[in-house]
């Protein structure tokens, strides 16, 4: 790179940075420093369009274009020159602009004289800000250290922007970044709703300096920093804990710390004028736009681990560690962009609510937040962006919503729901001690889902009959290797302990699809969903499910023993399964341990051949539990980790209510207890529907149990049984609206 190059970039920042420290408007700066990019780079125009919302870019400031066109010109994402560059996140250069395409012409700007166009995106960790564009009327190609010097200058524009330069006063200028309110559209992750304050997972990394004076003392600097990340990635590496699958993340750690090429960028970001800070934010930047544009997930895997490693750079080089010495404030809200199980459970129940950027509706942190009954709030995207810690914040989890330091009017609104449903949680506390028996007599149980101890106690709260489903998971979930015998056993005796004589059904271990063990290789599966996984894993692994099993026969100490068999498609996975269970129960009593007074066995009904399954299985089964969440995506062929799909199919729809139905039948033929377990077993509409087919035990989450008993008591499943079948003799498509309708005309 020639030394020319280098100084004038140096130059050019140290200008930007003294014309920014003088006192003004954001207006003011603007204008200036189009001022002095056009005139370092030889430019008849240099102008900046910023982001007004996700969708816009504004002409905020220019040097050549017509200045009546400022706050003026708007343009979408992706439309013209200016729109491309930020949607790609890459640089547009042209010698002759109008004839590139895409080209959009802006008659108001007048820059219908002017032939060449170098647009750079201007942008920060990812974050797209806006676009940095000069153009001059010779048709010129611009080199690569004019188009690198550009990217540089972004660079510090991006910073800029972010600490508040160019804020307006006289509303002309940029609104404050991380002032104004902020509404994010995600998807629901465990309902309900909570109002807090935001805590960071990773606190973020504010660079202060980002032009320096002293190249080589930067160099220095990324260059110890550097040093000191190889050695800790080294420490890492040594430890005899790591399993196979970690040590392969480490290694591709180990390669980028390692890398010189990636040194190599950030040491000619620093000659161009950069802080070291800033060149690592650069290159973290360059990687986060090219994970957008990489299809292929191993690669975007791969690019993650540069962008993990660029934030521990960042922290060595700023001492702005994860523990910033601020105090977790009162009635926190956890924002992350992911988290594991673990971690969230460490949070525990003093979490307000949490919101992710990434995320499943069956991930490990959902799975968490339900048991830990507390808002969940996935896909919000840009929100560890935005938020700061201390930051007001709403989290609806019924909707998927989330409102980022609202306004006085949303804040008012939100909190009159959460007195709502206060209120009715009142009016449902009177029911606690009161079956779920409805006007025809039919009395339902109502049990409730958990997978922590800590969810014990909401049995004697919500009024819970016992526990239908225990999610053994979660134990195996929050380690990072596999728990002993002894330890399962100890943990399911106090989970029976603490239910004080009411009935908890255990089921198996149900890994694999989108729940895999910290040490367990993961399956590179098409479909995992339809994959290895569940009863699946626990049969080509007997060790592991003999060993939860003999855990499970010990807790249970003499006292009355249930367990449930998860993803059972046929009747040879159940009668296997079942064979292990009581050849364990048999060698206890051979050892001389106190077995099980009463041994109940029953499966998970998740997919619609064991609805057809021979007459053989529903005489073995003790009791079979409807499985609602996954029998649902395979009934309609719709992936509920799929957003598009997930909510398109109704639970009241006929033929799943007609499916429902043949279950019933069959269990009702061989005298089999049946119940339904999941989601829609804690929407009480659904639930009364599932009443009415004449499924007698429903499973949900502890806070559902109130609603789902307000409503069963108010009706006669037999006059629901009537709307239902009428609905399905006029043809309808769905129940729901004919069942709202009948649900309406009920007195108070």
């Amino acid at each position: 790179m020639p030394e020319r190059s280098e100084s004038d970039s140096r130059k050019l920042l140290r200008r930007l940075r003294d014309s920014l420290a003088l006192p003004g408007k954001g207006q003011d700066r603007l204008d200036r420093i189009t001022h002095l990019i056009a005139d370092s780079m030889g430019t008849e125009v240099c102008s900046i369009y910023l982001f007004r919302d996700e969708d816009t870019l504004e002409l905020c400031a220019t040097e050549g274009l017509n200045k009546a066109s400022v706050h003026k010109t708007r343009l979408r994402l992706g439309e013209g020159l200016v729109g491309r560059v930020a949607r790609s996140a890459t640089p547009i250069n042209a010698a002759d602009a109008p004839s590139e395409k895409g080209f959009r012409f802006m008659p108001e700007t007048g820059e219908e004289i002017y032939s060449s166009f170098l647009g750079v995106p201007i942008q920060r960790v990812g974050e797209k800000l806006g676009v940095l564009v000069v153009q001059s009327k010779i048709a010129r190609q611009f080199s690569d250290d004019e188009v690198y010097a550009l990217e540089v200058v972004a660079m510090v524009l991006a910073e800029m922007t972010e600490l508040g330069a160019f804020a307006g006063g006289d509303g002309d200028g940029m609104a404050t970044l991380h002032k104004q309110p902020v509404m994010f559209r995600g998807s629901t992750g465990q309902e309900g709703a909570s109002e807090g304050r935001v805590w960071l997972h990773e606190p973020r990394v504010v660079v202060t300096n980002p032009v320096a004076d002293d190249p080589l003392t930067e160099i220095d600097r990324i260059r110890e920093a550097v040093g000191q990340l190889r050695v800790s990635v080294d420490d890492l590496l040594s430890a005899e804990s790591l399993d196979k699958d970690q040590k392969q993340v480490l290694e591709a750690y180990r390669m980028f710390a390692n890398s010189r090429g990636w040194l190599k960028r950030m040491e000619e970001d620093i000659a161009r004028g950069l802080s070291a800070e800033a060149a690592v934010e650069k290159e973290q930047s360059a990687a986060r736009a090219r994970l957008e544009q990489v299809p292929d997930a191993y690669l975007r895997d791969r690019l993650h681990d540069l962008d993990d490693l660029s934030n521990r750079l960042l922290r060595i080089l700023t001492g702005q560690g994860a523990d910033t010495g601020a105090e977790m404030p009162e009635n926190p809200v956890l924002i992350a962009r992911n988290i594991g199980p673990a971690e969230l459970l460490e949070y525990g129940r003093k979490l307000k609510g949490v919101v992710l950027e990434e995320g499943s509706v069956g991930s490990h942190a959902a799975i968490v937040a339900r048991a830990l009954t507390i808002p969940l709030v996935i896909h919000a995207e840009r929100i560890t962006s935005e938020a700061l810690n201390g930051d007001h914040i709403l989290v609806d989890g019924d909707t998927g919503v989330v409102h980022l330091r609202p306004d006085d009017a949303v804040a008012r609104s939100f909190r009159d729901k959460i007195a709502m449903q206060a209120k009715a949680q009142e009016r449902y506390t009177s029911l606690r001690g009161l079956p779920a028996q409805s006007k025809c007599g039919t009395v339902t149980r109502l049990l409730m889902n958990a997978g922590l101890m800590a969810d014990l106690p909401s049995i004697e709260g919500s009024g819970a009959e016992g526990v239908g489903l225990f999610r053994t998971e979660l134990q195996f979930l929050i380690r990072n290797q596999m728990p002993k015998r002894d330890e399962l056993a100890k943990l399911y005796a106090r989970v029976m302990e603490a239910a004080k004589g009411r009935p908890v059904a255990f089921r198996t271990l149900d890994i694999g699809s989108d729940k895999v063990l910290p040490y367990m290789k993961p399956q590179d599966e098409p479909n995992p969903a339809m994959g290895w996984r569940a009863i699946r894993v626990g049969l080509d692994k007997p060790g592991v499910l003999r060993m939860q099993l003999q855990a499970l026969l010990r807790a249970s100490a003499g006292r009355d023993l249930t367990v449930m068999f998860p993803f059972v498609s046929e009747l040879s996975e159940f009668t296997t399964a079942r064979d292990h269970l009581l050849r364990e129960r048999d060698r206890e009593a051979a050892l001389g341990h106190p077995v099980p007074e009463t041994l109940r066995i029953g499966a998970m009904l998740e997919t619609p051949s064991l609805a057809f399954a021979p007459k053989q299985f529903f005489d073995l089964a003790d009791f079979i539990s409807i499985g609602g969440n996954d029998l649902k995506q395979f009934f309609f062929a719709a992936d509920r980790e799929n957003e598009r799909v997930r909510r398109r199919y109704d639970t009241l729809n006929v033929s799943f209510l007609t499916f429902l139905s043949k279950i019933v039948a069959r269990c009702a033929e061989s005298e089999t207890q049946l119940s339904f377990c999941g989601e829609d077993a804690g929407r009480p509409i659904e639930a009364m529907c599932f009443a009415a087919l004449g499924i007698g035990t429903l499973s949900m989450r502890p806070a559902s149990i109130g609603p789902v008993k307000s409503l069963l008591r108010q009706v006669d499943l037999r006059e629901v049984r009537a709307v239902m079948d009428d609905a399905r003799a006029a043809g309808l498509e769905s129940v729901r609206p004919a069942m709202m309708g009948w649900l309406a005309t009920l007195p108070e």
